[in-house]
């Protein structure tokens, strides 16, 4: 490494400050059917996919759930059905690569979530402390920018409940809704001082909570403010006083979201759905000044089999996008398995050839 080249931890560090750096940073997420597709045509099956192609993030985590055992309940050589940690059952492809059917949830009414809330509160065991400072010291010695991860909104909620019971209740019983994201909340936050307590020293934060589809927004604005806002405030206030930029990871279309999310604190959004209607040319000149973007770089143009849609994606996009900083390069949700290497061989590329500063 040369001694003038930018470590990536600078790097994003400087996206997240609206600076630019020597060039984009680059961070992505391939499906494991993905990683075993481009395995069969010439990945290096020894060198791990986030290190042949530079990826310049790690997240480290914690187990937030009330931890129920996991258990195998069914399995054919296509799927596996399973029953979660929190006590949900799921059915996947055996190669986990589409969203899982979700056959069962434990909250079917109020009075099932008292039980489970006794569970979600923060201990030393929900950290694989080992793996933990194993990964954290290996990936300050590279370099990298290194973020907490976690959860606590409508996302993490449909775990426990079924989604459409879940929007009903969101509607008619807020304050209900408010006080599990708050409880999630409150575990997420106790867990990163826990971590941080033991030296762990994070770079930023990385949070994980879907609000939209591809038409809209999952719920109202409104409902945002009456059940998650005051869990979110307080998590970012957290994370702010101790130097942690937040990154939150919403997919589908969340544009009218966007100034509660900059309201209460949010330094950057993830991953910018394009079919979803979210797009860099639009979101970059109005919120730019106050948000930072990565993503947003359709997976659809990168398996087209004419290879101008990527570039006309890559060059229309990210020359606005990473004007004065604020843009990190990922794709706009996670790359499936009908993109092959060569293919990605060439984003990675184009993103290189139009992410210089």
């Amino acid at each position: 490494k040369k001694e003038d080249e930018m470590t990536s931890r600078e790097r994003v560090k400087l996206a997240l400050e609206h600076k630019e750096a020597d060039r984009i940073p680059i961070h992505d997420s391939p499906w494991r059917a993905t990683i075993s597709r481009w395995k069969r045509e010439g990945l290096p099956e020894e060198i791990p996919v986030e290190e042949y192609f530079g990826y310049e993030m790690v997240g480290m985590g914690f187990d937030s759930t009330p931890r129920f055992p996991v258990e195998v309940l069914e399995k054919t050589e296509n799927y596996i059905i399973e029953r979660t940690s929190t006590g949900a059952i799921n059915k996947n492809f055996r190669d986990y690569s589409t969203t899982p059917q979700l056959l069962e949830r434990p909250i079917k009414e109020k009075k099932d979530w008292p039980p489970i809330k006794e569970r979600l509160y923060p201990d030393y065991t929900r950290v694989n402390w080992v793996s933990a400072f194993n990964t954290y010291h290996r990936a300050r010695s590279e370099g990298k920018f290194i973020t907490v991860s976690g959860g606590w909104g409508y996302d993490i909620l449909q775990g426990y409940i079924r989604s459409d019971q879940l929007l009903m209740a969101m509607a008619t019983d807020p304050d209900w809704i408010r006080e599990m994201i708050l409880t999630l909340a409150n575990l997420n936050l106790k867990m990163i001082k826990m971590m941080m307590d033991k030296d762990l020293k994070f770079d930023g934060a990385f949070f994980y909570n879907d609000m939209g589809y591809r038409n809209a927004l999952l719920f109202s604005p409104e409902t945002y403010r009456k059940t998650h806002k005051e869990a979110d405030e307080m998590v970012f206030s957290f994370c702010h006083k101790h130097n942690m930029p937040i990154i939150l990871h919403s997919c589908g279309r969340v544009k009218e979201i966007i100034p509660d999310l900059i309201e209460v604190g949010l330094d950057c959004l993830q991953p910018l759905e394009v079919k979803a209607g979210m797009d860099l040319r639009e979101l970059k000149p109005k919120f730019g000044d106050k948000l930072c973007f990565m993503g947003g770089i359709d997976v659809r143009a990168m398996a087209d089999s004419n290879p101008l849609a990527i570039e006309e994606e890559i060059k229309s996009k990210i020359p606005i996008a990473k004007k004065d900083g604020g843009y990190i390069y990922h794709s706009d949700h996670s790359i499936p398995k009908n993109v092959s290497f060569k293919q990605y061989k060439r984003v990675m590329e184009l993103v290189k050839k139009y992410g210089e500063y």
